[in-house]
């Protein structure tokens, strides 16, 4: 399966330290768009860029994802696999008519910054692809790597397992990548620890928390290698502008391939100029030529707001904002006109757009920018569609699985008629000798794993559905009575096994120094579905959520797992 490539790389031609060669020939770079971060070097650099990224317009909902992924992730019609998913996990052929069998994969791990929804970084298409669900769970949130030895999950295209020498940072296991994408993902994880180094890591296998470099040095040695056998390819550049139409911003290190070596290889030190920068003419870099404001599913006169930037270079003339089209009454926006130097300032202005629809419906419209300096007037697509209010019905909340002394499962049923786009989970904790205090999480799954607890205490929890901005009531209460800890190994040598979710399988919980031998798991219905020589206290299972029979000869007795 190849990428259609072109050779970015020309040939390196320095003047008094300036790059001047190495230009994309075929990507069309906004004029102006990269002004901001001429003449900057290694962290001056990284943070300009930062700043040039972070501001962009934010997709609609991450359940939209596959409507979005239908203009960044397919084969084009010139390919034989046109009609498909292009999964860069996977070659198993899955068709775009639906995305049964695929997930909403967040390249750069969730969990490395905590997971929270509130960061732009949890629905920026720069990093999310659709990945086949095996492979997705395979892969979960290991680092990138190569696999030294036998993997512990091949499928051809990802690879999981033991990291070669000096990788990993720490992680037992790694995912390695078709060599035909390894460039893909390194310029991805260029564009994130760039666009977001502002976030805490909570994983610093591959980042460190620092705003230059951020990777670590081995994660630098090893994506600098991709980057440089895998150049751009054709893929990465058409999927480039169809993410600048939506969000509108960039992936630089696919417009000018040769920046990582400014921040992290051999120009590091140097100053960075891009081609095609601005004279004093006016421009207007954002918003883009006929990208789409969406707006997603929203109720019947409720009122949706999205917000659009607006950010020029030299603009003397008060840009004007203009709806028209059918359906213009549905659309507001804010103001008639925005401040020309505010749209000149590096972040631009931003302007907010309601949508609120009076009929059940598809609607669109049009936001006119216009007479800016003479220039030629863009227009924007607003897109929206109108539903009833959302029904919810009680959610029944379940035992929880897996508990053991620091952590359990919490888990509850879906009434089948309701469509859901989250779950919130009210926690409350019972510390001895303490006051009482409560927590809330978000999740995707009608399940919800908490690994920080205190052994012996006594904790509970409730669950609502939310479907756009409505709240079902809150379920049941369920208590939870954490254990004080694993028991001893018995006297005939067998031992007790307790077992607890994270987002990278099942982890097996022993006394301390016990060792299983010939640990077998199977599905319930009676398939061997992984083997395991020996686990010892802390050993993690990579298996998908679902429900599991584990059995060895010297377990004390079989463990159910189900989450």
């Amino acid at each position: 399966m190849e990428k259609t490539r072109f050779n970015y790389y020309k040939g390196l031609v320095c003047l008094t330290g300036i790059l001047c060669g190495i230009l994309s020939v075929s990507a069309e770079i906004p004029a102006g768009y990269y002004t901001s971060i001429s003449g900057k070097r290694d962290g001056e650099l990284k943070t300009a860029l930062h700043n040039l990224l972070y501001n962009h317009t934010e997709i609609s909902s991450y359940n939209n994802l596959p409507n979005y992924f239908r203009k960044t992730d397919v084969y084009p019609p010139d390919n034989e696999r046109y009609g498909q998913w292009w999964d860069m996990y996977s070659d198993i052929p899955l068709y775009y008519n639906s995305f049964r069998g695929l997930n909403r994969e967040h390249s750069f791990p969730k969990s490395w910054w905590g997971g929270s929804t509130s960061t732009p970084a949890y629905i920026d298409l720069n990093h999310l692809y659709p990945s086949e669900a095996a492979a997705n769970m395979a892969k979960s949130n290991y680092p990138l790597g190569e696999v030294s030895g036998k993997p512990t999950f091949d499928n051809g295209i990802t690879s999981v397992g033991a990291p070669a020498s000096g990788q990993g940072g720490g992680a037992r296991l790694v995912f390695e990548p078709a060599d035909e994408y390894k460039g893909d993902f390194a310029r991805t994880y260029f564009y994130m620890v760039t666009c977001y180094q502002n976030l805490t890591w909570k994983y610093t296998w591959m980042v460190s928390n620092n705003l230059y470099p951020t990777l670590n040095t081995w994660a630098v040695n090893l994506l600098l290698k991709w980057h440089r056998e895998d150049k751009v390819s054709q893929k990465e550049l058409d999927r480039n502008e169809e993410v600048y139409k939506v969000q509108a911003n960039r992936n630089p290190f696919i417009d000018y391939p040769e920046l990582a070596e400014y921040l992290w290889g051999d120009h590091r030190g140097e100053a960075f100029f891009p081609g095609g920068e601005t004279q004093g003419d006016p421009v207007l870099i954002t918003p883009v030529q006929d990208m789409a404001l969406e707006f997603g599913e929203t109720v019947v006169n409720d009122p949706n707001v999205a917000s659009l930037q607006i950010r020029g270079e030299n603009i003397k003339t008060n840009p004007e904002l203009t709806v028209s089209g059918i359906d213009r009454k549905m659309f507001a926006v804010e103001v008639a006109s925005v401040n020309a130097s505010d749209v000149n300032k590096p972040e631009g202005t931003w302007v907010r757009v309601t949508y609120k629809p009076t009929e059940i419906g598809e609607h669109s419209a049009r936001l006119i920018v216009s007479s800016y300096d003479g220039a030629k007037s863009r227009g924007i697509a607003l897109v929206g569609q109108s539903v009833e209010k959302p029904v919810l019905h009680d959610i029944h909340a379940l035992p929880a699985s897996g508990v053991t002394s620091t952590s359990y499962t919490a888990l509850w049923e879906v009434p089948e008629e309701d469509v859901i786009d989250y779950y919130v989970v009210t926690r409350t904790i019972y510390p001895d000798n303490a006051e009482t205090y409560w927590e809330e999480q978000v999740a995707e799954e009608p399940h919800f794993t908490f690994n920080d607890c205190a052994p012996g205490t006594r904790e509970s929890y409730n669950v609502r559905s939310c479907r756009l901005g409505y709240y079902s009531a809150a379920s049941n209460e369920v208590y939870v009575d954490l254990l004080a800890g694993i028991d001893a190994v018995g006297e005939d040598g067998r031992v007790p096994m307790g077992w607890r979710v994270t987002g990278d399988g099942v982890v097996l919980t022993l006394p301390d120094g016990a060792t299983v031998n010939g640990v077998m798991v199977y599905d319930l219905q009676g398939r061997l579905m992984l083997t395991v020589d020996e686990v010892t206290n802390g050993y993690l299972l990579p298996l998908a959520p679902g429900a599991y029979v584990i059995s060895a000869p010297n377990l004390a007795t079989p463990l159910r797992v189900i989450f």
